[in-house]
């Protein structure tokens, strides 16, 4: 049931930051016009990294747990 709750939470963090990042761009693109482009750019690099970075953790924690159960199993 942990597994489940953690999961949730980083997915819960994953659409939070991909749902900010989509309004900040559609926001710079109102209020700048064109030269909205680069800070548009930079939003969508920090949402792949964000992205990246909780796709790391979510792995991390899955092999963490695998081999918690493995060592479970083995004993």
């Amino acid at each position: 049931m942990a597994g489940t709750r953690q999961r949730d939470g980083l997915r819960r963090i994953a659409i939070a930051s991909q749902a900010t990042g989509f309004i900040l761009i559609i926001t710079l693109e109102t209020l700048l016009g064109d030269a909205a482009r680069p800070w548009q750019g930079a939003t969508l690099a920090a949402m792949l990294a964000a992205a990246g970075w909780l796709a790391l953790v979510r792995r991390y924690r899955r092999n963490k747990e695998r081999r918690r159960r493995e060592m479970r199993d083995e004993v």
